[in-house]
């Protein structure tokens, strides 16, 4: 059994939807919180629904959320025996958490040591090699030189994946189809990495023309337990970011599913992993392998359609972890669940950011509807951060049932004074290839989006 660790007031170390969320769930669980935020965050839900508040620093994000010091110290100042990162910004840093360590503050997720093991992707892979995870064919290293690294690829094989060795979100990645591609692509995926990430290194893996995206919601208590709960499929993406995710997957077998878990339960144990994770794959549609790819060392974006299904809530079972109480004994799950994440974006403008002030905020309301969000009507979407200003998650008895929620749901969504997501949603459930299962992570790009330019 873990050892106790009783918490107080948690400093909450991020912004939006995730925020609220969390000083919600410290409220009901009896915790003091303390929100930071930005000067242009200072009217923002989660400022107001903590218990105290303190402006971390100026707009823009290194000079405030991501200034891992400046959150510490305020911590320290306020009192707070735990930080609580959520997703983005500093969650995934092995520096900040860290720091929190070296100044007695409990760090709300794994150890530094295991943040910066796997959140590195070749260290990462070489630990699920290790455990006996089947990973994707690929270089055992990453690179910094274009050379070295073309010495290798020809050994993978073509098509090639680059892929930057630290970070997300598809920077730093390419697709390489042939030889005489390679060097300009490696220029170009190193020099964005670097740019993004401070560090350039780019290793190779395989590319598969036709994968789903599958991963695994786990959480471990640090001494080497675990429970895994079934599979999410976020294969509906646009440029390697997510639009789309439900779970079960529609494609995965029961067979899959056990082994799929499995996987995970050998990564996370055998790191001794502690608090929320996630284990992803790529399934190949042709021959219905599965490969890790990779691990996201704190809680997701689409954690809610998990919630939905097993009827628990993942940030207070986050919290619970970190006090070392044990986990749950069940993480079996029921029914169907979709999220969509509403963007203040313009699809029909190359998904071009759109802030501005909300006129109109009317969220759809009804059996199996949530929503997670922390804006409302009058509220003003500021340009500085991520475009996600809402999560739209439908439940049914199963898919059939679930999306003719979700149609029901999209329709009746209403967004006035600045442009979003809601209608490339309602268009997307609509195409045959969705419905019958028929996509890949590419499918976006290549079919959809390709079919509403004709």
């Amino acid at each position: 059994m873990a050892e106790k660790n009783e918490l107080r007031r948690i400093l909450i170390a991020n912004r939006g939807e995730i925020a609220l969320r969390a000083i919600r769930v410290c409220r009901r669980i009896g915790l003091e919180t303390v929100a930071i935020y930005s000067t242009a965050d200072a009217s923002s839900a989660h400022v107001w629904a903590a218990d105290k508040a303190v402006c971390v620093g100026p707009a823009a994000a290194q000079k405030s959320y991501l200034s891992a010091k400046a959150v510490v110290h305020i911590a320290l100042e306020t009192g707070c025996d735990g930080v609580y990162p959520g997703y983005g910004f500093l969650a995934e840093n092995a520096e900040f958490a860290d720091l929190c360590s070296q100044n007695g503050i409990k760090f709300i997720g794994p150890s530094a040591e295991t943040i910066s093991t796997m959140g590195n992707k070749s260290k990462a892979r070489e630990v699920a090699v290790s455990l006996g995870v089947p990973v994707v064919p690929g270089s055992d290293q990453a690179f910094d030189k274009g050379a070295d690294a073309r010495a290798v690829a020809e050994g993978v094989g073509f098509p090639i994946l680059l892929k930057a060795r630290s970070g997300g979100g598809g920077r730093g990645m390419r697709i390489v189809n042939q030889a005489s591609e390679f060097e300009q692509a490696f220029v170009e995926a190193h020099r964005e990495a670097e740019a993004a990430f401070d560090d350039g290194a780019i290793y190779l893996e395989r590319f598969f023309r036709a994968v789903r995206h599958i991963e695994i919601q786990v959480f471990g208590d640090g001494k080497g337990g675990s429970i895994e709960f079934d599979e999410r499929d976020c294969s509906v993406q646009r440029r390697h970011q997510k639009l789309i995710e439900e779970s079960p997957s529609p494609i995965v077998s029961e067979d899959q599913r056990r082994d799929l878990r499995h996987a995970a339960r050998l990564l996370t144990r055998g790191t001794q992993y502690e608090g929320a994770g996630t284990v992803e794959f790529i399934l190949d549609t042709a021959s219905g392998e599965f490969f890790f790819i990779e691990m996201n060392t704190r809680i997701q974006v689409e954690h809610t359609v998990t919630e939905m299904r097993v009827d628990m809530d993942l940030i207070e079972l986050q919290f619970s972890v970190a006090q070392g109480h044990p986990l749950p004994e069940t993480s079996s799950g029921k029914g169907h669940a979709i999220e969509f994440r509403v963007n203040a974006e313009d699809w029909t403008n190359g998904f071009s950011p759109s802030p501005g002030n909300l006129t109109r905020w009317q969220p759809p309301q009804g059996q199996g509807i949530r929503l997670d969000s922390a804006v409302g009507s009058g509220q003003n979407v500021v340009p500085f951060y991520d475009s996600m200003i809402a999560k739209l998650i439908v439940y049914g008895d199963n898919r059939d049932q679930a999306l003719e929620r979700s149609h029901k749901a999209l329709a009746a969504f209403r967004v006035t004074g600045l442009c979003t997501t809601i209608g490339f949603h309602r268009l997307l459930i609509d195409h045959p290839d969705f419905a019958d299962n028929a996509i890949h992570t590419r499918w976006i790009e290549e079919v959809f989006s390709a079919g509403q330019e004709a």
